[in-house]
C-alpha cells in the first residue's frame, strides 16, 4: 500500500472515532461508526491472501449490520420522543437493540463469534488495531448512555462474555485468537460495571487497552503466531520472553501486577452493589482465562525447544521492528498497582 494510502486510510480511522466519541446527535455517531468500518477494511484486506479477504468480508458485514440496527435504534427512540440527542434514550425497545447492536460491535457474547475469526484471518498489527482502537467507538457510546440502558441485560452480557472468553480460549492454539478470546472476556468484565461505576470502566478500558498493546507488541516482534512458535522465542530475546511472561500473569490479574488493579474494583463495587452472582460469576471465569495465559507463559518462558537448526540460527536474525511502544507500555502494564490511590483520585 502506498504512503498516501495508508495517510488516509489511517487518518480517516482516527477521525471516525474521535467524531464518534465527541458527538451528541445520533447521525453524526453514526457516521463515525461507519468511517471507522470503512478505513478498516483496506487495513485487513491489503494481504493478498483468501483469509484476509474473507476477514475483511465478515467485519463489513457483521460492522455493517450493527451500524444499521444503531441507525434503526436511534430512528425508532426519535419517532417516540421527538429527540436525536444521544443521552435521550428513553425508549426501552430502543435501549435494548441499541445493547444488541453494541455488542455486536465489541464482539461480545453471544455475538463474538466474529471476532477469533477475524484477528486470525489478519496481520498481527491490524489485530492490534481491532482489538484497541476499534472498541474505543463503541464503548463511548455506552459510556454516553449507561442512565438509560437495561442493568439485567448487560450484566447478562457481560457475564456471559466473561465465561464464554475463558472456556474457549482453553481449545486455541494460535495466539491472535487467544488474544481474541482474551478481549472478549475483558470487555464482559467492563460491560458487568457500566452501569453501576462509569470511573472504574474507564480505568478498566485503559488497563485493557494498555496490557492488549503491549502484549500484541511482544508477539509482533518475535513473530509468534502459535504457542509452538512461543517456545523459540527465548533464543530471539530473553529479556522480551521475561516481559511478555510479566504482560500474561498481568492479563490474568495476578496481584502484585497492574491487571489485578480493574478486576479488584470491579469485584468490589458488584459486591457493594449486592450483585453477587455475577460477581462470582466473572471471579471463576477469570480462572479460565488465567489457565491459557498460564499455558502460554509456561511455553514462551519456562521450556526450552529442541534445538533444530532453525532455533540454532534464529539468535542471528535481528528483528526490524521498533520497540519504542514496549518501552513505555511494559513498565504501566506490570507496575500501575502501587499508583491506584492516585488513579481513583
Amino acid at each position: 500500500m502506498s504512503p498516501l494510502a495508508t495517510t488516509i486510510i489511517l487518518s480517516s480511522l482516527a477521525t471516525g472515532t474521535i467524531i464518534t466519541a465527541s458527538s451528541y446527535h445520533w447521525v453524526m455517531a453514526w457516521i463515525g461508526l461507519e468511517m471507522n468500518t470503512l478505513a478498516i477494511i483496506p487495513i485487513i484486506s491489503q494481504e493478498h491472501h483468501p483469509r484476509a479477504t474473507e476477514a475483511a468480508t465478515k467485519y463489513f458485514l457483521t460492522q455493517a449490520t450493527a451500524s444499521a440496527l444503531i441507525l434503526f435504534s436511534s430512528s425508532l427512540n426519535a419517532w417516540k420522543t421527538g429527540t436525536w440527542d444521544i443521552t435521550q434514550m428513553t425508549n426501552p425497545t430502543a435501549n435494548t437493540l441499541l445493547i444488541t447492536a453494541l455488542a455486536l460491535k465489541l464482539g461480545l457474547a453471544p455475538m463474538h463469534f466474529w471476532l477469533p475469526e477475524v484477528l486470525q484471518g489478519s496481520t498481527m498489527k491490524t489485530a492490534l488495531i481491532i482489538s484497541t482502537w476499534q472498541k474505543l467507538a463503541p464503548m463511548t457510546l455506552i459510556f454516553l448512555t449507561m442512565n438509560n440502558l437495561s442493568t439485567t441485560i448487560l450484566l447478562t452480557t457481560g457475564a456471559a462474555s466473561a465465561l464464554i472468553g475463558g472456556w474457549a480460549g482453553l481449545n486455541q492454539t494460535q495466539t491472535r485468537k487467544i488474544m481474541a478470546y482474551s478481549s472478549i472476556a475483558h470487555l464482559g468484565w467492563m460491560v458487568t460495571i457500566t452501569t453501576t461505576l462509569t470511573n472504574v470502566m474507564t480505568v478498566a478500558l485503559m488497563m485493557y487497552l494498555l496490557m492488549t498493546t503491549t502484549m500484541f507488541s511482544t508477539l509482533i516482534l518475535s513473530k509468534a503466531k502459535t504457542i509452538q512458535n512461543t517456545a523459540t522465542s527465548w533464543t530471539t530475546s530473553p529479556t522480551l520472553v521475561i516481559m511478555m511472561m510479566l504482560t500474561l500473569l498481568s492479563l490474568g490479574g495476578l496481584p502484585p501486577l497492574s491487571g489485578f488493579l480493574p478486576k479488584w474494583l470491579i469485584l468490589e463495587e458488584l459486591i457493594t452493589q449486592n450483585f453477587i452472582p455475577t460477581a462470582i460469576t466473572i471471579a471463576l471465569s477469570s480462572l479460565l482465562s488465567l489457565f491459557f495465559y498460564l499455558r502460554l507463559t509456561y511455553t514462551a518462558a519456562l521450556t526450552t525447544s529442541p534445538n533444530t537448526i532453525q532455533t540454532k540460527h534464529k539468535w542471528r536474525l535481528k528483528p526490524n521492528t521498533s520497540n519504542i511502544t514496549l518501552s513505555f507500555t511494559i513498565p504501566m502494564t506490570t507496575m500501575m498497582l502501587p499508583l491506584s490511590p492516585l488513579i481513583m483520585n
